[in-house]
């Protein structure tokens, strides 16, 4: 059963901007670029546990040109920063950068003059992680979200100066949400969330998810993971 099958007559309709920004963001190849202990946790979310290749990325290149997401996996020394910045020059467009852990995003617990405080200071960052070191499900929770925003984005220099104006007059809907990978998976859900966001109403959103609740209470809380959830 194949999806021509579930298709109304056989067709689909798309628009090239759409299509463009599917086949990026499955199609993301990450560049090897881990600097400390965050290197590990990005490793195992390629191994068979967490199992990246279901989103396309299981191939890490050694290669800045046959790379398209740039994960900086920890800190950067100021004697690292030219070669990031050459290798981030060296990947084709277009390109991404993902920030994984509190030392890549801002320096982190090394304030001192050897580290840098940021690598938003060296290349342009799309999405950050916060976490020492963050988990793999953290990572996969990131990659998701710059999933979101690359299906999103605009299709050349015109689109983008439309998609301006538009919000600029107020009329344009903001799809660059943090979608929660529980709302994710469901397309039902998803549809729900991003008309929400387009109201500019996603808080009330999940309290409507949790049935009224501001919170998770106690009691809805998964059972039998023992004080792993807490």
């Amino acid at each position: 059963m194949g999806l021509e099958e579930k298709l109304p007559s056989g067709f689909l309709l798309s628009t090239v901007e759409g299509l463009a920004g599917y086949m990026r963001k499955g199609s993301l190849w990450p560049a090897t670029f881990g600097l400390a202990c965050c290197a590990i946790e990005m490793m195992a979310t390629g191994a068979g546990r967490y199992d990246l290749a279901r989103f396309g990325m299981e191939v890490f290149r050694a290669s800045p040109r046959q790379a398209d997401l740039m994960i900086v996996a920890g800190r950067v020394s100021q004697k690292m920063a030219p070669v990031l910045r050459q290798i981030y020059d060296q990947m084709p467009e277009p390109r991404w950068v993902l920030a994984m852990g509190v030392c890549a995003s801002s320096g982190g617990m090394f304030n001192s003059y050897a580290i840098v405080q940021g690598v938003d200071h060296i290349v342009p960052v799309d999405m950050y992680l916060p976490g020492c070191p963050p988990r793999p499900e953290m990572l996969m929770d990131a990659i998701l979200k710059l999933h979101h925003k690359i299906q999103h984005e605009p299709l050349g220099a015109k689109r983008a100066r439309q998609l301006a104006r538009a919000a600029e007059d107020g009329t344009a809907k903001d799809l660059h949400v943090e979608m929660p990978s529980t709302v994710r998976v469901d397309k039902k859900s998803r549809r729900a969330y991003e008309e929400a966001a387009a109201e500019g109403r996603t808080g009330q959103f999940l309290i409507e998810q949790r049935n009224g609740n501001a919170v998770l209470l106690p009691e809805e809380r998964p059972t039998g993971l023992g004080k792993a959830w807490r």
